[in-house]
């Protein structure tokens, strides 16, 4: 077995594969698992890395990396190339980390609106104070960040381009923003919105490599360039409904060895461009982030009190019942919590607003509030229901003895007790759930660790963004602490 996990490793085995990073979640059709077949990847840029690696003499491996984390994983040597519709940015031009490869596809910046809307929700500016959904930290958000400077409208960043579209449908949001390859894709999948005709902005897919390797990426570009003077490429996106006219004139430019803009934008859909963070030090564009980043930091903390104080008054009620219930209220509330704690809050937090979305349409901030309250509710339910019985039958019998009714023994007695004891692991909760907050930017709440993701993709570096972030979690999770410590010295209960 040692030597058989020994041939697996070895170099020469990792020096015959081209590993190549996609996120199939959404990716359809860049990268997507086949329908028919679903242990098997489809896609075009599938077909590009297949194309890549034969050029070079090696056999492609699929390496499953998140779309937001595809440039940390490739610099670090997970992967030589991220291939998933990925944009040919200023950042990523100007990285010191990253090595594009030329650009292999022109895609162009589209408006997506429900069809009542069409004939006056047109341009940017028709926006004015809408939600407009785009996938974070892509050119398209950037753009609508300065749109939301200019023109007063609210970007809305998701995780995939699958549920802005259906959110759009929904009325959650009141237009869309994104290529033009996803657009069409999901119109031809989805009814009740129209794609704008007008251009915001023009961008191109590039390949991304680690900078360490730009001799691998110089081979990669004279592949991609040969595959552009035979019509491979040409092939490949016929095949998957997405050649058109714009890519001619791209490869005769690449092929003339001209210069290509990442981006360019159309002057009257969004004037000025969007702002460049590449343009700025790194400490400017923290400058220019960070009241963003504050923002969000005030959505992370009241969305973590609300909940908490929600969870806490759920958790008292559910203990009491298990305590005192009769036995099928007792069962009932224990498989509530079982449930609660045996599936992932994430899961939890989808159900609540993209599943009940047919029933039930909750805002996003209220689907976050509410998913977090009812996971934390099972466990706070548990610390309490542990400290109730944690109060001695003694004292308990006590207080009977003297007149007490189950109520005031609960009130007076065994409640009081029962919070000493449950402070502490109460607080430990809070502190977590205020991490687990994260989590919500799924629904598109934009809080803090989403708004630093963002801020460190388009600045091309997490160590900034990475520092800002922790430090403002520190500042609204330690002065917590320390408060707690200090009602626990207070009410400590007496040893003797």
């Amino acid at each position: 077995m040692a030597f058989v996990l020994a041939i697996a490793i070895s170099p020469k085995a990792i020096a015959q594969e081209l590993r190549w990073a996609g996120d199939p979640e959404g990716g359809a059709p860049f990268v997507e698992a086949d329908p028919s077949r679903p242990d098997r990847l489809v896609g075009f840029d599938v077909e590009v890395a297949d194309l890549l690696a034969r050029g070079l003499g090696r056999t492609p491996r699929f390496v499953l990396i998140s779309f937001s984390s595809i440039d940390q994983s490739v610099a670090r040597g997970d992967a030589e190339i991220g291939l998933s519709g990925i944009e040919d940015t200023p950042a990523r031009r100007a990285s010191t980390t990253l090595a594009p490869t030329i650009p292999y596809y022109e895609f162009r910046e589209v408006l997506s609106v429900r069809d009542a809307d069409a004939p006056r929700l047109r341009t940017l500016a028709d926006l004015a104070g809408r939600r407009v959904g785009t996938l974070g930290g892509t050119i398209a958000y950037d753009i609508l960040v300065r749109a939301e400077r200019e023109y007063g409208l609210q970007a809305i960043s998701y995780d995939d381009d699958v549920h802005p579209y259906s959110d759009l449908v929904l009325g959650r949001v009141d237009a869309v923003l994104l290529d033009n390859v996803l657009a069409e894709r999901r119109h031809r999948a989805m009814h009740g919105f129209t794609v704008q005709p007008q251009i915001v902005a023009v961008g191109h897919y590039v390949g991304v490599l680690a900078a360490r390797d730009a001799p691998l990426r110089d081979s990669m570009n004279e592949i991609l360039r040969g595959a552009m003077r035979d019509g491979t490429l040409e092939r490949i996106f016929r095949k998957w409904g997405v050649w058109n006219d714009d890519q001619p004139a791209l490869y005769v430019k690449l092929l003339a060895g001209q210069p290509v803009s990442p981006v360019s934008f159309d002057p009257v859909a969004n004037p000025g461009g969007p702002s460049n963070l590449t343009d700025l030090s790194r400490w400017e564009a923290a400058g220019r982030y960070l009241p963003a980043l504050l923002r969000a930091s005030v959505v992370t903390i009241v969305l973590s009190c609300v909940s908490m104080a929600l969870a806490v008054v759920l958790g008292v009620l559910i203990a009491s019942g298990r305590v005192y219930g009769t036995r099928p209220v007792r069962a009932a509330l224990l498989g509530y919590v079982e449930l609660m704690r045996g599936t992932p809050i994430l899961l939890q937090l989808f159900v609540l607003y993209y599943g009940l979305a047919a029933a039930i349409r909750l805002p996003a901030f209220a689907a976050a509030l509410l998913g977090l309250a009812l996971n934390y509710a099972a466990y706070e339910s548990e610390i309490y229901r542990g400290a109730l019985e944690a109060v001695s039958i003694g004292q308990l019998e006590a207080a009977r003895t003297l007149g007490l009714s189950e109520v005031q023994v609960l009130t007076l007695v065994r409640g009081p007790q029962a919070f000493r004891l449950a402070l502490a692991p109460m607080t430990n909760d809070f502190v977590a759930l205020l991490k687990d907050s994260s989590l919500v930017s799924v629904l598109t709440v934009m809080e803090l660790t989403k708004q630093t993701q963002i801020f460190a993709t388009n600045l091309g570096s997490w160590v900034i963004p990475g520092t800002l972030c922790a430090a403002l979690y520190l500042a609204m999770s330690l002065p917590l602490a320390a408060v707690a410590r200090r009602l626990e010295r207070r009410w400590k209960a007496p040893t003797e």
